[in-house]
C-alpha cells in the first residue's frame, strides 16, 4: 500500500495527445458523413411522399420524375439524379427505389465510399 502513495495518477501528456488526435479524427469523419446520411433519409422520405400522393398513382413516369426533381430541388439534394431512380408500377401500386454511392474525399487519394439503397417501402 505504501508504494501507491508515491505514484502519480492522471493522464500523461502523450496519452492526452493520442486521445485528442483520435477525437479529432472521429469528429472530422462524422462531419463529412452526417450530411450524406441526412440526404439519404430525405430521399427515402421523398419516395414515400410521392408514393402516398394519390395524384401520382396513375400519373405517367415523366410526372413522377418531375415530382422527384421538384422535391429534391427544394431539399438541395444533388446526390441522386432522377435517371438513377427505378420507378415500378405493379398491380396499380407505385414503388420507387434507387441504389447509389457517395465518394467523400478524405486525404490525397483516399476516399470514403458510402452506399445507399433508398426505397419507398
Amino acid at each position: 500500500m505504501r508504494g501507491w502513495k508515491n505514484r502519480q495518477g492522471g493522464v500523461g501528456l502523450s496519452n492526452l495527445f493520442v486521445g485528442a488526435f483520435l477525437l479529432i479524427i472521429v469528429a472530422l469523419l462524422g462531419m463529412k458523413m452526417v450530411p450524406a446520411y441526412i440526404h439519404s433519409g430525405q430521399i427515402s422520405q421523398i419516395f414515400r411522399e410521392i408514393v402516398a400522393d394519390p395524384a401520382m398513382q396513375n400519373a405517367p413516369v415523366s410526372a413522377v420524375e418531375m415530382s422527384y426533381r421538384k422535391r429534391a430541388n427544394i431539399n438541395y439534394i444533388e446526390d441522386l439524379k432522377v435517371e438513377d431512380i427505378e420507378i415500378v408500377r405493379e398491380n396499380g401500386v407505385l414503388s420507387l427505389s434507387a441504389s447509389y454511392e457517395i465518394r467523400i474525399p478524405l486525404v490525397g487519394n483516399v476516399s470514403l465510399v458510402l452506399a445507399f439503397n433508398p426505397s419507398s417501402s
